[in-house]
């Protein structure tokens, strides 16, 4: 690629740039600040200076939507490929951010067809990307902040803290402001707590009495008037810290569920699902993979992307599979959760589950290959726009054949398969089914004759 190259080295306040002919001659060595003018500054000049390719060591943020917005194209390089190639121009293994510069915009120059260069989403999917991790960090802070609650209680009143499912939950949150201490409790009997549920809406399947029980056979604490005050006031700051987040969360949820469903991709990733309020992981499927085709050409970048594929490590007659670190954590999550959602009610994902189980491999681990998987169903449906459709499934329509042998050749029970997986299997299906028996290829399941 003739032209020249930028390599630009982020930091909150200011960015160090190095552009580079095609022969590796300086062209600039300049800082611009983080500010409005700096950056304008910056785009600007890498324009006027006929840049073909920038480097940078982060994928996503303002300064990568402004270089985008530019027309400018840009190559991510994570920071361990940096850190790793530094000793390559420098045996002393010093560092600077003018240096870093340099070897970004050298590896930009030289090796920019090993990486790939960005691609900006549509503004829909930065949305959902914004909502879907911000209801993250927001969920992140509710579980620190209920285990911190949980924490409290045990230490002077450990039956407020098991009275209901899930602490942190609206009703049990209005149940600490109500009665946040043993002394605010001491006249709560079953017809008052019975007003008190009826009044939040309560909607789980104990009793009153019951609820009450859990409440007076926990373990009593010992604290003096004093210290239950102290720790009165604390639960009501937890408490109080605590409601605005699961609300936050709640109106969070809500504005994701109707901006996937909006989306022009959002039935691919919310047919994977069976129930249809699961729309928090579909959301953080699309979100992370974005609507960019182009960025993951086969079903094994994307695994790998998502940390479902191994890392082969060879050196001699030693060779093992390791665990992916260096992937999209986000999308690992996702991922994952929709192979452990699966693994309960679809039969071909519970079947490699229990085979990977079988080999060996534990929980974590079965959870990976699963996921690797779904993530072939899943680029096929992403790259098509079109929704998973069980029937159109092949390893699912394999798995679910139950068929006859005889002296013939073996073939398809269909009355007996689709009731088995209702509609699932098609004719079409029946007759791949059919030939793979007759070729001699095994199938997931026969009936014996008779």
């Amino acid at each position: 690629m003739v032209g020249r190259y930028a390599g630009v080295d982020w930091a909150s306040e200011k960015h160090d740039v190095l552009v580079q002919d095609a022969g590796g001659e300086a062209v600039l060595a300049a800082t611009f600040s983080h500010d409005e003018r700096g950056l304008k500054a910056l785009c600007r000049t890498l324009v006027r200076l006929g840049v073909v390719l920038v480097a940078i060591e982060r994928p996503d943020g303002l300064l990568i939507e402004r270089l985008l917005d530019a027309g400018l194209r840009v190559i991510a390089i994570h920071p361990n490929q940096v850190a790793a190639a530094r000793p390559r121009f420098r045996a002393s293994g010093g560092k600077s951010d003018g240096f870093d510069a340099f070897v970004l915009c050298e590896l930009a120059r030289t090796d920019h067809h090993r990486f790939r260069v960005l691609v900006a989403d549509s503004d829909d999917t930065k949305a959902l990307r914004a909502l879907s991790r911000a209801r993250e960090d927001l969920v992140q802070t509710r579980v620190q902040l209920a285990n911190q609650l949980r924490a409290e209680l045990e230490r002077f009143w450990p039956g407020a803290a098991l009275i209901f499912a899930e602490i942190d939950s609206p009703i049990g949150l209005a149940f600490l402001v109500r009665y946040p201490s043993p002394l605010d409790a001491d006249g709560l009997a079953e017809k008052r707590l019975a007003a008190f549920l009826t009044r939040h809406a309560y909607c789980g399947r104990k009793q009153p009495a019951q609820l009450l029980s859990k409440l007076r056979d926990a373990p009593q604490g010992r604290a003096g008037e004093a210290e239950i005050e102290a720790r009165r006031a604390i639960v009501l700051a937890l408490v109080a810290a605590l409601q605005p987040i699961v609300a936050k969360i709640s109106q969070l949820t809500r504005e994701i569920a109707h901006r996937v469903r909006a989306h022009p991709d959002g039935h691919v990733f919310l047919s994977l699902f069976r129930d249809p309020k699961s729309v928090v992981c579909a959301a953080a499927l699309l979100a992370e993979i974005g609507d960019c085709r182009a960025r993951y050409r086969s079903a094994e970048a994307l695994a790998a992307d998502a940390g479902m594929s191994p890392v082969a490590v060879e050196s001699g007659k030693r060779k093992v599979a390791c665990f992916r670190h260096g992937c999209d954590h986000r999308l690992r999550t996702a991922v994952a959760t929709l192979a452990d959602a699966t693994r309960h009610w679809h039969p071909w994902a519970a079947d490699r589950y229990n085979a990977a189980r079988a080999r060996g491999q534990d929980h974590q681990r079965a959870i990976r290959t699963l996921g690797r998987a779904w993530i072939r169903v899943l680029w096929r449906c992403w790259q098509d726009n079109t929704a998973y459709d069980p029937a159109r499934h092949h390893g699912l329509q394999q798995h679910i054949a139950v068929t006859i042998p005889n002296k013939s050749r073996p073939r398809l029970d269909l009355t007996a398969t689709q009731r088995m997986a209702g509609a699932a299997i098609t004719q079409r299906a029946a007759r791949s089914t059919e030939r793979q028996a007759l070729d001699g290829k095994p199938t997931s399941a026969t009936t014996p004759q008779g």
